[in-house]
């Protein structure tokens, strides 16, 4: 029977990476939600999958099951987001969709709700957009460190975890892993290539023993769609259109949680101890930074846990106003399916 009171969320895509994610997050976050209705293709009908302790059977994804939701949250490939969220927006829904598909279209916020959590009101398509993985890696940090200094500048490099490329990603270094395990291999030129064969997965070149200078897909002058995304997001989110900024993306051998290195350049001289204090006060970022002690963020400790950590916070030798940092996020929670679901809480308090 339908919840009167709570509003009704439909999970599309509850079957992927993200949407596995999505509904242990629903099952341990505080519980706002009526009816949760759980949408996949219809290859994955009927299977069941437990949410907030109960089973619940996938539905197919038609224009049906849209309807009496109030919140829906696509964790699906951009083609699919791009026709069904207008579907589900024009029965009333908001969609708050974690693709690529509507990022950068100019009548829909682009929410970290630590950061524009106030943009979600103005919707005039019905969707929310998600940003992507690796910009949600670092962006509430740098926010937090934006509304004080004031950003002028960012150049980053990013270390991926293969979870951002898919369970394809996942199974590609599990078995390369198992190939080399053991080996001599990685001691000459092309001889972890010869091993691997044609068996790169989703990734150009070998990931176990080695890091890939690629993430993502080609664009206009030898840059990656990853890297392109984190410049146009950081952008948006922060409000800075102008923004000058560098990046590469880099594919390393960790399973789940991205990793970046941060270059950040401020309006004002900027201090070590005052960055310190507002990253450690900063909501969804942890401060875990003492080299002394061998102390910083890793993805093997970071990975499952929902804040951004940052670690190894200098001030730029060279330069008075920028800093260096070390960040960490998990990719498929605060990266993906928690801040989805951040920003759906909102939209539910707002229609509550």
């Amino acid at each position: 029977m339908a919840d009167k009171v709570r509003p009704t969320l439909a999970v599309v895509g509850a079957t992927g990476a993200v949407g596995t994610v999505m509904l242990r997050i629903l099952s341990q976050r505080a519980d706002i939600w009526g009816e949760i209705r759980l949408v996949a293709s219809p290859r994955s009908a009927g299977r069941k999958l437990a949410v907030r302790g109960e089973e619940v059977e996938v539905a197919a994804l038609s224009e049906e099951v849209f309807d009496g939701v109030d919140v829906a949250m696509f964790d699906v490939p951009d083609e699919v987001a791009a026709q069904w969220a207008p579907i589900a927006a024009a029965k009333g829904v908001v969609v708050v969709d974690n693709s690529g598909a509507f990022r950068m279209d100019p009548e829909v916020p682009l929410v970290v709700p630590e950061v524009n959590g106030h943009t979600v009101r103005n919707r005039p398509r019905g969707i929310l957009a998600n940003p992507n993985c690796t910009t949600l890696s670092m962006i509430v940090a740098l926010g937090a460190l934006h509304a004080e200094y004031g950003l002028r500048e960012l150049v980053v490099s990013s270390y991926q975890a293969v979870s951002g490329a898919g369970r394809a990603g996942v199974e590609t270094l599990r078995r390369q892993i198992s190939l080399v395990a053991g080996t001599e291999l990685g001691t000459g030129p092309g001889d972890l290539r010869r091993a691997v064969g044609d068996a790169t997965g989703p990734f150009p070149e070998p990931v176990a023993l080695n890091v890939v200078p690629w993430a993502g897909s080609l664009r206009a002058d030898g840059w990656s769609s990853e890297e392109m995304k984190v410049r146009d997001e950081s952008r948006k989110i922060l409000g800075l259109p102008k923004l000058p900024v560098a990046v590469t993306c880099v594919r390393v051998p960790v399973v789940t949680t991205h990793s970046l290195t941060v270059h950040a350049r401020f309006q004002d001289e900027v201090t070590v101890e005052g960055a310190r204090e507002i990253i450690a006060t900063a909501p969804g970022v942890v401060l875990f930074d003492n080299p002394a002690a061998g102390e910083f963020p890793t993805p093997a400790d970071v990975v499952g846990t929902d804040p951004t950590w940052v670690g190894r916070v200098r001030r730029a030798l060279d330069d008075p106003t920028a800093l260096e940092l070390f960040v960490c996020g998990d990719n498929l929670r605060k990266g993906a399916a928690l801040n989805t679901a951040q920003i759906a809480e909102l939209v539910a308090a707002e229609l509550s």
